[in-house]
């Protein structure tokens, strides 16, 4: 379940946020309320709520004070909460990634729509962490473990073999029948055995392979995906996108924007 936070010094709207709405139809708890920024503050760092619902103008520090004090390190998701006469103020928010305005008189059913496409959101971001964060600690992601099969004795003495070739050739134009030739076996009876041995078709072992290289260069920020496309053997721009969102579920753009929040 999501964690919500209510900060608003209305009673009648607060209490209403709370107890007026199905949290549980939006997979949501109100985990806490409070009636003013300094209040909001302290519940955030006590709480690290995932998203935190705010009035703009309330007492002792108002809501974007309260959002620039401790979004950027708690890293929650906002809805404010704001009349018409303050929605121009309302806007300044843009810059500390609030896009979600709730006017005044709520509307349920709007919210719970926001509510939805909040947590959808929050569900890519962890996802995300939690692949890179796998990468970070020097973890087998799920697209391939290569650390396994780098450690692992084939039966096939041609396994090995193949999968130094996809280690060494993957940048360039390479296909099974090109290892085959080389080495003089059927690609049928190659790709039988690696299949056996590593749950994997050549090709699809090569596609995993070369997504893990490309997540590496994203990460260093100084290259074009297009640029990482090519640098990691894909020359159709259009199907390096294809075969990420296959193995990682988003687009590199998307996987870049959510990493980044």
């Amino acid at each position: 379940m999501y964690k919500i936070l209510v900060v608003e010094d209305e009673d009648i709207i607060r209490k209403g946020l709370i107890y007026m709405v199905d949290w549980l139809k939006v997979n949501c708890v109100i985990v806490g309320e409070a009636s003013n920024g300094e209040e909001g503050i302290e519940k955030i760092k006590e709480i690290e709520p995932d998203i935190v619902i705010t009035d703009i103008k309330m007492p002792y520090k108002d809501g974007i004070e309260m959002l620039e004090e401790t979004i950027f390190e708690y890293e929650y998701e906002t809805i404010i909460i704001s009349g018409y006469s303050e929605f121009e103020y309302a806007k300044k928010a843009i810059k500390l990634n609030v896009t979600e305005y709730l006017l005044k008189p709520i509307d349920f059913e709007y919210l719970y729509e926001t509510i939805e496409k909040l947590t959808k959101k929050i569900y890519s971001k962890n996802k995300i962490k939690e692949v890179m964060n796998k990468f970070s600690n020097g973890q087998s992601l799920e697209v391939l473990d290569m650390g396994y099969y780098d450690k692992q004795t084939f039966k096939t003495k041609y396994v090995r073999k193949m999968i130094k070739f996809i280690e060494t050739k993957y940048k360039c134009k390479i296909s099974l029948e090109d290892l085959s030739k080389e080495i003089n076996v059927s690609s049928a009876y190659l790709n039988t055995k690696f299949k056996e041995e590593t749950s994997y078709t050549f090709n699809d072992f090569l596609n995993r392979y070369r997504i893990l290289q490309s997540i590496t260069l994203l990460k260093q920020e100084n290259l074009k995906i297009y640029e990482i496309a090519e640098e990691v053997g894909f020359k159709d721009y259009k199907y390096f996108i294809e075969v990420f969102k296959k193995y990682i579920g988003y687009s590199p753009s998307k996987f870049l924007d959510i990493n980044n929040c």
